[in-house]
């Protein structure tokens, strides 16, 4: 469990009075560090972890909106550890994958955290998959993803004996995890190494200081100023945002560009009723259509012991909307009225309309799922869980697949760094996309 301390009740680190801020309602209290981090998802909570073991002497604060850590993308994912296959030979994404799930395993163990190297099957079921499973295969051993083969319908089951295909590319390297128990531990990591935690602290405001606090004697060291929505306040000498569903936002507080804009897709799951978990031993995908952006609905057994099925994907009403009917108007506005989204929706109209129909009516997508597993039936899944995605779009419809780093304008942009985008994988990634943050946050700040 991570101690946190709440906004309307941490100390006032290096102030000369060592009250609560709860217990002088009638004063504000300014408390000042080298570096304040906000958002503690896995990404963040990775990142201000990674800073506070390379710069020990250096103060550091988390600050996070909600009560607990980890709660939206890092703790409603699918649990998976990725090997790399999917992505571009050489580029970020495949190669941060690849450490980042290496990374992974080797913290699980140091930590004793739980996982299951239980490995992935992509499973062509047409003969048209054929030549993209193959290509899939050669771009994974370009990646240097261990210990892909390439399997026959006697392969596929001898590993998932229910599982049908002609064809299968074998990951026995992927496994799955609880993201949001190894994100806590990175917490606690960065608590234990001297560092601060903030629940409760909504940022809304990120600018320079115009004026020393009254009382300090500290002059201009902390210029930069981060208030929350309940008027509490930081004082630091640097930011590093990772707001993941609201990074966007985050970035427009401190004068960035509204581009790349974060649109929130949903992913409504099935899960397998508890007597049919026999039917999945690992994890079971489809072989990627290159017309659509998403992957496609899969099998993806859980630590838990629980099976799901999916994900969909359609246009969420609410940032963190995780039910069907979860709106926020601005939200909505924000999103319908983006260039970019009607780009994207135009150009695959046909898709979107197949998987909002998959959403109401499951039948279509246990359908599908038949496809890879015969035997699955509509009475053996029910309505699961799901998640919101935070995708980056650019004005022109793209979906924006790698890391975007923006700083603010004037004085605040010498001082500020947002991660923009951190696209999936990042749980898998975190490790090492922290390393890589926290690389280019020393390239740019003097600490």
């Amino acid at each position: 469990m991570i101690r946190t301390l709440s906004a309307a009740s941490f100390k006032a680190v290096g102030a000369a009075q060592p009250k609560l801020l709860k217990d002088i309602p009638t004063r504000q209290l300014h408390s000042t560090y080298d570096v304040a981090v906000v958002g503690a998802g896995i990404v963040g909570l990775a990142t201000v972890r990674e800073l506070i073991l390379r710069h020990p002497s250096l103060s550091f604060v988390l600050l996070e909106k909600e009560k607990e850590l980890a709660v939206h993308q890092s703790g409603h994912n699918s649990g998976v550890i990725h090997s790399g296959i999917y992505y571009t030979p050489g580029s970020l994404k495949a190669r941060l994958c690849v450490r980042g799930a290496t990374l992974a395993y080797e913290y699980c163990e140091k930590k004793g955290l739980p996982y299951n190297r239980c490995g992935k099957l992509i499973v062509a079921v047409e003969q048209e998959e054929i030549p993209r499973l193959k290509a899939l295969y050669e771009r994974g051993l370009k990646n240097n993803v261990r210990d892909l083969s390439i399997v026959d319908a006697k392969g596929i089951r001898e590993r998932e004996p229910y599982c049908r295909g002609i064809m299968a590319l074998d990951s026995p390297y992927t496994g799955i995890v609880d993201w949001r128990m190894v994100a806590l531990r990175y917490g606690k990591d960065f608590e234990e190494a001297g560092g601060t935690v903030v629940t409760e602290s909504e940022v809304n405001d990120i600018s320079m200081v115009k004026e020393s606090p009254a009382g300090s004697t500290e002059g201009m060291k902390y210029p930069i100023a981060i208030r929350d929505k309940k008027g509490n306040e930081v004082h630091c000498r640097y930011v590093l945002t990772c707001g993941g569903l609201y990074s966007d936002r985050l970035s427009q507080i401190s004068g960035c560009s509204q581009e790349p804009r974060i649109v929130p897709f949903r992913g409504d799951y099935l899960v397998l009723k508890p007597e049919k978990h026999y039917l999945v031993k690992g994890n079971i995908y489809p072989v990627p259509d290159p017309r659509f952006p998403f992957l496609g609905v899969h099998f993806t057994p859980r630590m838990d012991g629980s099976v799901w099925l999916g994900p969909n994907a359609v246009l969420a009403f609410k940032r963190e909307g995780y039910k069907v009917y979860d709106f926020n108007a601005r939200d909505f506005a924000d999103a319908l009225s983006f260039r970019g989204l009607q780009k994207l929706v135009m150009r695959n109209m046909t898709y979107g309309i197949g998987e909002m129909y998959r959403g109401v009516f499951i039948g279509a997508q246990v359908k599908i799922l038949q496809k890879y597993i015969p035997e699955l039936s509509l009475s053996d899944v029910l309505r699961g869980p799901a998640g919101v995605r935070a995708q980056a779009l650019d004005r022109d419809g793209n979906l924006v697949d790698d890391f975007v780093f923006d700083g603010g304008v004037g004085d605040v942009g010498s001082r500020v760094l947002h991660v923009r985008n951190a696209p999936s994988p990042a749980a898998t990634s975190s490790l090492a996309i922290a390393e890589m943050i926290a690389d280019e946050v020393e390239s740019r700040f003097t600490l």
